[in-house]
């Protein structure tokens, strides 16, 4: 905060306006744009790892993989997203502390579910009570990328198994004329030629990844929708910067600031699959 802004009562225009962007509550939402680009990285690799876990599960030719996979891309697709974005985390951090609480806290007698209520030792708490904001923090948000990576790796699993159904089998039948072993033939062959046709549906996933990164508020994590919504309120003259209520304007930023993610991601993916499909006969 600039020195002007001692006293931000006696400020007036612009002078007012820039010490009004430096507050503290400020500084909070522009860290938290930090924050969902964070989310947008860290969960990338989980639910490509789990998209390719679920494709290859479907096309086993053992039954009780393939009947994992059909059943886990069927029933996540199948049920509202919400519904795992309150549950999964819930159920992950009970289930670390129902743990650490039996190893950590043999000697306590009761239970650990109460009724309503789940209770652990002070011991088992994670992270525990005592420990920094920023390690409460970052447990929020790992298990935050759990819940992303379960939902959209059941979407990707998917996309890829019907890129991989996609690719002419007479391709796969002429490389095992020439001699390659089937596992060679999946990695040199089946692969490449499979990520010209789930690229376009990798795309709409990511974009649609990205709209949902709202859904961060449902795990306590005070995302760049919630400051707008907290900023932008009106605020009466008991505060020390009060304006009328401004939320159309921060919703007008977050509304820029999504369209600018989503046309540089269009242009990105553009360029990977004009390079996936190079020397290939694609429709256009």
């Amino acid at each position: 905060m600039f020195e002007y802004c001692a006293d931000p009562r006696s400020l007036e225009g612009l002078t007012w306006l820039s010490c009004y962007l430096t507050t503290p509550k400020h500084a909070a939402m522009y860290t938290s744009v930090l924050t969902v680009m964070a989310l947008l990285l860290a969960v990338v690799p989980p639910i490509l790892f789990l998209g390719f876990m679920g494709a290859l599960a479907r096309r086993s030719k053992f039954a009780p993989f393939r009947w994992f996979g059909l059943g886990y891309t069927s029933i996540v697709r199948g049920v509202p997203d919400i519904v795992f974005f309150l549950f999964f985390p819930i159920a992950i951090d009970q289930a670390v502390e129902y743990i650490r609480h039996k190893v950590k806290c043999g000697d306590v007698l009761e239970p650990v579910y109460q009724g309503n209520d789940f209770v652990v030792c002070q011991a088992a708490k994670m992270p525990l009570g005592a420990s920094d904001q920023i390690y409460h923090e970052i447990w929020g948000f790992s298990l935050a990328v759990f819940a992303f990576a379960i939902v959209f790796g059941a979407f990707t699993a998917n996309t890829l198994h019907g890129a991989l159904q996609a690719v002419p089998r007479g391709q796969l039948e002429t490389a095992q004329a020439f001699g390659m072993s089937e596992r060679q033939v999946f990695w040199r062959i089946h692969m490449p030629q499979m990520w010209v046709y789930a690229l376009p549906g990798l795309s709409n996933l990511w974009m649609i990844l990205i709209k949902a990164t709202p859904l961060l508020f449902l795990l306590g994590i005070k995302d760049i929708v919630y400051w707008a919504k907290e900023l932008g309120g009106m605020k009466t003259q008991v505060y020390t910067y009060a304006h009328p209520d401004w939320r159309l304007w921060y919703f007008a930023a977050l509304l820029v600031f999504y369209l600018l993610l989503t046309l540089i991601s269009q242009s990105v993916f553009d360029r990977i699959f004009k390079r996936a499909s190079r020397g290939m006969a694609v429709a256009t």
